[in-house]
């Protein structure tokens, strides 16, 4: 079997394998891409529940971009039994309720931007996409340095910043500037950029 990973157009056919020893890209986006997480509040509703996720499934953290619509993670699991759906229902699940909850006190006329129509007919209220969003393995260093540049550059490419250490809901700055910022970056086995 190949060390490297496999082509983003390979996703939809191949093996994702959950437990150590190889980095997890995840990436994942806002119900019908709406900029849910354009807010201050949004992004420390999804910076908490990134943390109980890490707490509860443990992963070592070695980066994040929370954009308006989506978000990207490279996380490295701690335990053989890791599992990425467990790890992304805990941080999806607590989002959503978090955000529910703000808007039936806050702003229960918004609830239409959320409502959705299940198959069977029932009307569901969504944070998130449908679906686990995309993820794969990574093993070499190579792409696993390529992915943090990319995950760091999400908000230049989007021209929100000139900079990817300007953006702060991305752990650019602790690359960049050794700075932790609203979620801590944990580099423990990270590969020595090639």
């Amino acid at each position: 079997m190949s060390t490297e990973p496999l082509e983003p157009h390979d996703h939809k056919t191949r093996r994702r394998y959950d437990g150590r020893n190889h980095a997890r890209e995840l990436n994942f986006c806002c119900f019908q891409n709406r900029p849910f997480l354009r807010s201050e509040r949004a992004c420390l509703w999804f910076c908490d529940a990134l943390r109980l996720s890490l707490r509860k499934h443990p992963a070592h953290l070695w980066a994040f971009c929370i954009m308006p619509d989506h978000v990207h993670l490279l996380v490295f699991p701690e335990q053989a039994d890791w599992s990425a759906s467990r790890f992304l229902s805990t941080l999806k699940q607590s989002v959503s309720k978090t955000a529910l909850a703000w808007m039936e006190k806050h702003a229960s006329n918004r609830f239409g931007l959320m409502q959705d129509q299940r198959p069977d007919g029932r009307i569901v209220y969504r944070f998130w996409q449908r679906g686990g969003g995309f993820d794969r393995n990574l093993w070499s260093p190579g792409a696993i340095w390529e992915m943090i540049d990319y995950i760091h550059l999400n908000p230049v490419r989007a021209g929100f910043c000139p900079r990817p250490q300007d953006w702060r809901w991305s752990s650019a700055r602790a690359y960049f500037l050794n700075e932790q910022g609203e979620v801590t970056v944990d580099r423990h086995g990270l590969p020595t950029r090639p």
